[in-house]
């Protein structure tokens, strides 16, 4: 018997864990159209500085999406280490060296470029269970609010060493426990020499000083990890390092302390089904030299295009499974040389012939340019499949490259930062390219072509077609067009023509489910264009709000109708125009979400409710006048207002205006000066909410159904189909389509709009 399919999806994929690595994944995630919900303990971003270096890789990915100018200028340190040893990092590539970035400043810009994809990131939330079930997973949180219960395809730890992900489920993690540990501190007020891996008689110390705060870290040699339970106490810090230095700090402030050990731990299998981990939730490490955010951070850039393009169902086969097969295998090397630094590193007199032999080894170019394609993550080449004959660049990151593309100069890192597969066609013109579009065309949904000139001096032969995976690993290239479709469809999955025909229920869930995970609230949805706009929104996955204002029957009936169609939805009800009208919808709207998420946030707001007037100039009396500006206006106004607390960055907001604020009839004035309101409603708060990446905008309806008599008379139907350019009367559910694009994230880059939705009504 076949297992029932779960009856609604809150999300795709949770991520758990808002630390840099799960904020990396997120906004991955999003890039590719995966529908993301991240829970983290922690209330708020964290205030410690802990990892600080970005090494070059680092540097180039982040560079790919963008990033790199909210993080601005670092400071740039050429110089590293190997155990310990000075190491010269500088290898070929536009951000050579590493790179001094505070960790509370990468996660500030992770968080923020996250949540502008329109991510859902919920602080304050501590998981508690994780059941996986067999077409998806379930997990339950504690947070502000009570508990929250969400339904995904798959759930990801980036939870750290520490993973609860990890320990809900069993999951291997064998290694090595920590026999040595360096104590940490920043330290305001003292001022004691720069130490650069000091190697004394007693202990190893380290001291630099930034911005009047100093950071210390000490190792006594000979000394064990002490089973910590909490982090060590400034004293037990202070005290170490007069042991080792003659030196006393304590007169020092200590801004922050911890202590880390030489702990060294790998999963057996970074996926577990629909079970995934990255970051340290996957690998235990030493964070020698910051190989350890570094390593987490393209472990999330690995795994997230790969994840998204599994939930879109347009992965080929084994796809996912591929980010094991990589990641760990770097994983494993990259733990191997910290064990090796960390060997030298806290070594006391026994290690000093062993550091001798690599100080002298490190003075030969190809050593050290070795050690530090490893150390800056710079040397990685995933095994591609191209065969034999391939091309040097097969497998390896793609270099940054000066190109000079249709629309002028341009980057190759420029190009990858839509997040999508690239087909760089290097013949230079059109003509020459013409068959590898064609050959790309059919999954142009998931790779972006360009032809362009690249340098004589470039890594790149004349005429390549370089296929890019949007991790920016090159998995294919070489003259012609022999291997293309190959390439592409064992990194992109079927072609476009191919997926087609898949006509099943989950596909249908996935291709529609733009709004999976959001909640709506559509005001006047009992019926008409609310109704429809209720429905349609539901269908894409939105958990909706359908308000009435003295129908329950209706109101209830749209339910109904979408939960029967396997949506989530249910009614509230609120008379808008009146005096506490506002309080009283979000009153109920509050109550209805609480119960269905845990939580109180509301993502799209349709206003939508409004009464006609139906009357001429000189009928329209001062009480009518203002009870059409009450509800027409006034009403959404303070609806948004309103709305603005509980509404998430990213969110939408939508007016129903009318086609009447630009063609003129004069038993209906005063109803076209509210509908006239909420357009610069629209504007401003648009302008209001921008820098929340909050999009306002107004949809105007022509003559629409609306449940009318006069839709009854065949004659009058016919005489009001002559206004439209398609010669009909528009349907509720042409609005809702309009109305559900603006609510998703396809819309992101609209916003104080004035969308014609009538119909070609206004052409005259």
């Amino acid at each position: 018997m076949a297992a029932l399919k779960p009856r609604h999806l809150d999300t795709q994929v949770v991520v758990i864990g808002a630390g840099p690595v799960g904020l990396m994944l997120a906004g991955e995630l999003r890039l590719g159209g995966a529908d993301v919900i991240v829970l983290e303990q922690r209330d708020a971003p964290t205030t410690e500085s802990r990892a600080s270096t970005l090494h070059a890789r680092t540097m180039e990915i982040l560079d790919s999406r963008g990033l790199l100018d909210p993080i601005g200028t670092p400071p740039n340190e050429p110089r590293g280490h190997f155990g310990g040893i000075p190491l010269d990092l500088t290898l070929p590539g536009p951000y050579p060296g590493q790179w001094k970035v505070p960790q509370t400043r990468t996660e500030e810009v992770l968080q923020d470029w996250a949540a502008s994809l329109g991510a859902d990131i919920r602080r304050g939330h501590e998981l508690r269970t994780l059941s996986v079930r067999e077409d998806h997973v379930e997990t339950e949180a504690t947070g502000p609010d009570g508990t929250v219960r969400l339904r995904a395809r798959y759930v990801v730890g980036c939870d750290g060493e520490n993973s609860t992900v990890r320990a809900l489920t069993g999951a291997g993690f064998p290694g090595e426990d920590a026999g040595r540990e360096m104590l940490r501190a920043d330290v305001a007020g003292i001022d004691i020499p720069a130490r650069r891996f000091e190697r004394l008689e007693k202990g190893l110390a380290i001291a630099a000083c930034r911005d009047g705060v100093t950071r210390v870290m000490v190792h006594a040699f000979g000394s064990a990890a002490e089973p910590r339970t909490r982090e060590p106490a400034f004293t037990e810090i202070a005290a170490a390092w007069k042991r080792v230095t003659g030196e006393d700090i304590s007169c020092g402030t200590p801004l922050w302390v911890n202590s880390f050990g030489d702990a060294n731990r790998q999963l057996d299998h970074y996926r577990d089904g629909r079970v995934l981990f990255a970051g340290d939730a996957a690998h235990q490490q030493m964070p020698i030299g910051g190989q350890a955010l570094n390593l987490g951070l393209q472990d999330a850039v690995n795994l997230g295009w790969k994840l998204a393009l599994h939930v879109a169902r347009k992965a080929p086969e084994g796809l996912l499974d591929s980010y094991h097969t990589e990641r760990h295998a770097v994983g494993q090397r990259v733990l191997a040389n910290i064990k090796a630094q960390a060997m030298l590193l806290l070594g006391g007199p026994e290690v000093e012939p062993i550091r001798a032999v690599f100080g002298e080894l490190l003075t030969e170019e190809d050593v050290r340019s070795h050690l530090a394609g490893t150390v800056s993550g710079l040397d990685i080449r995933y095994d591609v499949g191209q065969g034999e004959g391939e091309h040097p660049l097969t497998g390896a990151r793609l270099p940054h490259t000066a190109l000079l593309t249709g629309d002028g100069p341009d980057t190759t890192t420029a190009l990858l930062r839509a997040g999508r597969g690239l087909l760089l066609d290097l013949s230079g013109d059109q003509d020459s390219g013409a068959p590898a579009r064609a050959t790309a065309a059919p999954w142009a949904d998931r790779v972006t072509t360009v032809t362009a000139t690249a340098p004589a001096d470039s890594p790149f032969r004349a005429g390549d077609r370089v296929l890019v995976r949007p991790d920016g690993h090159i998995v294919r290239a070489g003259p012609g067009t022999r291997g293309l479709d190959t390439a592409l469809r064992r990194w992109f999955g079927p072609p476009t023509a191919a997926g087609a025909a898949d006509t099943s229920i989950d596909k249908w869930r996935n291709d529609m489910g733009r709004l999976i995970g959001r909640t709506a609230l559509i005001t006047g949805s009992s019926r008409g264009m609310g109704r429809a706009a209720a429905i349609r929104l539901a269908r894409e996955g939105a958990l909706v709000a359908v308000h009435y204002t003295s129908s329950k029957e209706a109101a209830d009936e749209v339910v109904a109708t979408i939960e029967k169609d396997g949506g989530r939805a249910f009614a509230v009800r609120a008379e808008l125009g009146v005096p506490g009208d506002v309080h009283e919808l979000f009153l109920g709207l509050e109550e209805g979400l609480r119960e269905r998420t845990g939580s109180t946030d509301l993502n799209i707001l349709v206003n939508n409710a409004g009464v006609m007037g139906n009357v001429t100039p000189e009928e329209t009396t001062p009480d009518k006048f203002d009870r059409l500006f009450a509800v027409n206006a006034k009403a959404p106004f303070f609806l948004i207002q309103r709305a603005e607390k509980n509404m998430p960055n990213g969110g939408r907001i939508i007016n129903i205006s009318s086609g009447l604020t630009h063609c003129a009839n004069p038993n209906e004035i005063a109803y076209a000066m509210t509908k006239g309101a909420v357009e610069q409603l629209a504007r401003h708060f648009a302008k209001h909410l921008g820098p929340r990446n909050i999009t306002v905008n107004s949809v105007a309806p022509g003559i629409t159904r609306n449940g009318n008599p006069v839709f009854d008379i065949p004659e009058a139907v016919e005489q009001m189909a002559q206004l439209s350019a398609f010669g009909r009367v528009g349907e509720p559910e042409d609005v809702a389509d309009v109305v559900a694009f603006l609510a998703s994230d396809d819309a992101r880059w609209i916003t104080g709009s004035f969308v014609d939705a009538t119909g070609g009504t206004l052409l005259g």
